[in-house]
């Protein structure tokens, strides 16, 4: 008989922001195939007899394949127990999360999906604002930064970003967001809109930068950290205390 495979969201680091869905899953897994920013103190939960297996990807660093996690997981939930898929965040956004449904559907291999605290929504409450307002901060949208080569996206919807109304998300974008910024402020985007830089989330080497689209910009263009990032922009990115 195959096994079962639990995709657990670990979220932003935190192991306190762990769902108690995710720490029973984690208890009861004979087998944990983990991200690398999912790793650390979100392990201690697994049982000392379970395997764990590393499979993160991490931008400009030596990484496993896609294909090559999703036959992995395949081949750990075809030898039976209980398997966990281990995503940083909530593997639904920006988590690669699809392909590997796909490959357990393909195997005929049942699967359930427990959702985690997105690192965004960690990084506006390490921040101490919102991601919304009525009346001047109605809408969120949430992108990557980069697309399969590494590169900026070119089917973004340069359109929505440029609204200065509008609270931005950006998902592995540290090294892009130079030449999406020049775009955007190309397109109207005010170069003072207020800019946050969240690095690290939740974890004890957090970071958190408020700035501008221009400066943070002008900023990552000289230089950047390895730490993983996300970047907020729009006119709540620079209130705390609210």
């Amino acid at each position: 008989m195959s096994g079962f495979v639990s995709f657990v969201g670990s979220g932003p680091g935190d192991p306190e922001l762990l769902t108690l869905k995710a720490v029973d899953r984690l208890k009861r897994a004979d087998a944990i195939l983990f991200d690398d920013l999912s790793s650390g103190p979100i392990l201690s939960h697994a049982r000392p007899e379970a395997d764990l297996v590393g499979v993160g990807k991490r931008a400009g660093r030596p990484s496993p394949k896609q294909n090559h996690v999703s036959q992995l997981l395949v081949d750990y939930a075809t030898g039976g127990g209980r398997i966990v898929r281990l995503k940083s965040g909530d593997g639904g956004l920006f988590g690669r999360l699809e392909e590997e449904l796909v490959a357990l559907q393909a195997a005929g291999i049942p699967y359930e999906i427990v959702p985690g605290v997105p690192s965004a929504f960690a990084a506006a409450a390490a921040a101490g604002i919102p991601l919304t307002r009525r009346l001047t901060a109605r809408r969120v949208q949430f992108i990557t930064g980069h697309d399969v080569s590494g590169e900026l996206p070119r089917d973004l919807d340069l359109t929505a970003l440029a609204d200065p109304k509008a609270c931005t998300v950006i998902y592995m974008g540290k090294r892009t967001f130079p030449a999406l910024a020049a775009t955007l402020m190309e397109r109207g985007l005010p170069g003072t809109t207020p800019a946050l830089l969240a690095e690290a989330v939740s974890t004890p080497e957090q970071r958190l930068t408020r700035s501008t689209v221009a400066e943070l910009a002008a900023r990552l263009d000289m230089a950047a950290s390895p730490l993983p990032a996300l970047i907020l922009y729009g006119p709540l990115a620079d209130e705390a205390g609210l």
